[in-house]
C-alpha cells in the first residue's frame, strides 16, 4: 500500500493509527483491536466489516 495514504487514514472507530499487515492484507488499529480488510488494493474501512483481533487471541 502507499505509505503516504497509509500516513492519512485512520481507524473509523477511534480514529487512530492503522498499521498495514501485508501478509494478512488488511490495516490493523491496536487500540480497537480490529483488522480492515484490503481488497484488491482498496482498504476496507466500515466499522461494521471490521474483524476482531480480540476474539481470535482469546482476550
Amino acid at each position: 500500500m502507499n505509505p503516504e495514504l497509509l500516513e492519512v487514514l485512520a481507524c473509523p472507530r477511534c480514529r487512530g493509527e492503522v498499521l498495514e499487515n501485508e501478509q494478512a492484507q488488511e490495516l490493523v488499529c491496536g487500540a480497537c483491536a480490529v483488522a480492515y480488510e484490503i481488497r484488491d488494493g482498496i482498504p476496507v474501512m466500515l466499522p461494521d466489516a471490521a474483524r476482531s483481533l480480540a476474539t481470535e487471541s482469546g482476550a
